[in-house]
Formats: structure tokens, sequence, C-alpha cells
């Protein structure tokens, strides 16, 4: 059973949950952070870190956010592939560069109150 990210991350990015995995299965979507389903070894040590509580094991998953199974596992079908997630202190940096990824992906979602 793996884990999963859901619609809170969404928004949020915070990147914490990176710093922590063992196994560097966190993967940089345009709006949210994705878990590879074939690379999370079920450890778990993500789930305290999300600020927001996100992250969930599959059979957990909350029923209105059930649609974020399948949207977490569609980028790596067939061989598909996203960046790795950097982690927090480097996000953390380039969100400071209004030019950068981080400070675009802020403008497109904004930071949830």
């Amino acid at each position: 059973m793996t884990y999963v990210v859901a619609e809170p991350c969404i928004g949020t990015k915070d990147h914490a949950c990176v710093d922590v995995c063992p196994v560097e299965c966190f993967y940089e979507g345009e709006d949210m952070l994705y878990i590879h389903p074939e690379e999370c070894i079920d450890c778990g040590a993500c789930v305290p870190e999300c600020p927001v509580a996100a992250i969930f094991e599959e059979s957990d998953v909350p029923e209105q956010w059930r649609d974020f199974i399948a949207k977490n596992a569609e980028p790596f079908k067939g061989g598909g592939e996203l960046p790795k997630a950097p982690t927090r202190e480097k996000w953390e940096t380039q969100k400071q560069d209004p030019s950068s990824e981080a400070a675009k992906y802020y403008q497109k979602y904004p930071p949830k109150e």
C-alpha cells in the first residue's frame, strides 16, 4: 500500500515531506507534489511532516479526495516522468527569485489561508 498526496497540497507545496523521505520518491508536479507509487516503501515518515495533512495511506484517503489516488499514479504510467522534487531549503530559495518555477507556482496557486 503506497502513500498518496491529496488536495490540501495544492497551493502549499511545503516540501518538508521531501526532506524526510528515505527513498526520494517525491516528484514535482505543476500543482502539487506526487509520490511515485512504485518507489514508495510505505514508511510513513512523510505523513507527520506535512503541514496541511495532505498525505494519506492509499486505503485511508478521505472520500472527497479518493480521485487523488489515480491522480498520483497517472504521471508515472507508461514510463512517464516528472522532475524529482527539490528539498525544502532549495524550494524556499527558489521562491525568492520572481522568475523561478517556485515563484510562478505561488502566483498561479496562491497559498491557502
